[in-house]
């Protein structure tokens, strides 16, 4: 059953689950060669749904049962009429199996297979039929070329299961990655089209189970979960007799001198996001500011943390971090809300405070890094946070058990549990300052009223990244504090108010 990037299952693999997946349709009574042909027919519909007025294709294939793929789909086109060649980096003699079946019904149905060369000429569509989810170190020649001349050939193209180069369990581009427009992929959706580097290189993705039935995926495991509109968690309707006080009070620390905006901006979130009562400890100076921005807020001006010990008495939910600092000012009110019994979100610089190990993380927290954050706290490089981002992200959250929002293009949100949820959504045009205050703030308000705190990160980070989606389609420009509204109108028609 194919699927376009609207309708997809929510389950996420890795590689080696896919092909377990692989196999235990092939041990049911799918013969390999039968999948191999339903996969080579599901590309070739999407192909040509994608580029309707086409006729000519050049196919570009590997070793693997990639290239078997890519054969087939050779045939398809042939049979319909179009001008077809493939072209072969490595001798397609050594294929063996099903891909060698594929290749001797291609030359059976009179279509040039040629060795690829850097005189090689492409036309019309490429299908980057080449090498698969199999695909761990980095990408060696001759295939760097090909990706390469590929690449800069500006012509459509669409990856058979996964962009070549692209890892199938990260998300991360191994040296090279062909720059699809369109990628067909089947059995399983694999975890790295979601995260990392997969947003520049995967296009348009479609997916297809190949007619698996639903008993074949009894005891395979799931690497995770993509947050889609169906599954994400939601907010409880209120009761008409509902006051604020049943929807908690959040205390938002931070805004040190110079960096006021980024405590307002969460307490602003916070306030339109749901939660009973705001209160904000910041400088003094900003108290002026923050009372005409937000009336509705309880505006305290802090200069020592002495001054905080009544109010964290009184709250429910701390989120520590925006404008806080790094100064003394910063580490001692950091150091009073690490005391706290509450459920917290900390970010920002309560995490750069906490990569220096001179304060405990407290139970029932959520962390929102950035790579870079997330570097300093496991004491990698931004990097290697990024070769891996799943990996990193579980780490984390087992470091300080705690859920971790890892922040990026497929955000990930980890459970010191196990779980794991992507969420794929966003807009480049949220490359900008100020949105991971607004995510504070939405996920101190969605945790006061009463969510668990993987059930909180997963809501608030859909909301956020469909919020930026609906307001980038303005283009560049976007402000942090454009999301506010949307979030507000999302959250309602995903969990209304009233029943």
């Amino acid at each position: 059953m194919p699927h376009t990037k609207d309708d997809l299952p929510d389950a996420l693999y890795s590689a080696a689950q896919v092909r377990r997946l692989d196999a235990s349709l092939i041990a049911a009574g799918t013969p390999g060669f039968e999948l191999m042909q339903r996969a080579a027919r599901a590309t070739w519909r999407a192909l040509v749904r994608h580029w309707p007025t086409a006729n000519e294709l050049s196919v570009v294939t590997g070793h693997g049962n990639n290239a078997g793929d890519g054969y087939l789909i050779a045939v398809l086109a042939r049979r319909a009429g179009w001008h077809v060649r493939v072209l072969a980096v490595g001798d397609p003699q050594r294929l063996q199996g099903d891909a060698g079946l594929a290749h001797a019904d291609a030359v059976a149905e009179g279509i040039a297979v040629q060795a690829w060369s850097a005189q090689s000429g492409l036309r019309g569509v490429v299908v980057d039929a080449m090498l698969g989810t199999g695909l761990t170190g980095e990408v060696r020649e001759p295939y760097a070329g090909v990706i390469a001349a590929i690449n800069a050939s500006g012509l459509p193209v669409a990856a058979v299961d996964i962009p070549s180069g692209l890892c199938a369990d990260t998300g991360r581009v191994l040296g090279s990655a062909v720059r699809a427009d369109l990628t067909v992929t089947f059995i399983g959706l694999k975890l790295g089209l979601f995260t990392g580097d997969a947003a520049d290189v995967v296009g348009e993705l479609v997916f297809n189970d190949l007619q698996a039935a639903p008993e074949s995926f009894n005891g395979v495991d799931v690497s995770a979960r993509l947050l889609t509109a169906s599954n994400v968690p939601r907010l409880a309707s209120r009761a008409r007799a509902a006051h604020k006080g049943k929807f908690g009070h959040v205390l938002l620390i931070g805004g040190d001198r110079g960096f006021g905006g980024a405590i307002l901006l969460s307490a602003q979130t916070a306030l339109r996001s749901g939660a009973g009562m705001v209160s904000v400890s910041t400088r003094s100076e900003h108290v002026p500011a923050a009372l005409a921005r937000l009336p509705e807020a309880m505006v305290l001006g802090t200069s020592s943390a002495n001054q905080l010990m009544g109010l964290l008495e009184k709250v429910s939910v701390l989120v520590v971090g925006p404008g806080l600092g790094q100064a003394s000012w910063g580490r001692s009110l950091l150091s009073a809300a690490a005391n706290a019994p509450l459920a917290q979100v900390w970010d920002a610089d309560a995490l750069n405070l906490l990569a220096e190990e001179q304060v405990e993380l407290p139970k029932d927290c959520v962390i929102t890094p950035h790579p870079g954050e997330a570097a300093r706290l496991l004491g990698l490089s931004t990097a290697e946070v990024q070769a891996d981002r799943p990996a990193a992200a579980h780490a984390l959250s087992k470091k300080y058990t705690a859920v971790v929002v890892l922040k990026g293009a497929g955000s990930l949100i980890a459970s010191p549990d196990g779980r794991l949820a992507v969420c794929d959504r966003g807009h480049p045009a949220m490359a900008t300052a100020g949105l991971g205050d607004v995510l504070a703030g939405l996920l101190g308000a969605l945790l006061a009223q009463g969510m668990s705190t993987f059930d909180a990160a997963c809501l608030g980070v859909w909301l956020h990244a469909n919020a930026g989606a609906q307001e980038g389609k303005s283009g560049r420009g976007l402000a942090a504090s454009d999301l506010i509204p949307a979030i507000r109108q999302l959250l309602e028609e995903q969990a209304p108010c009233l029943k």
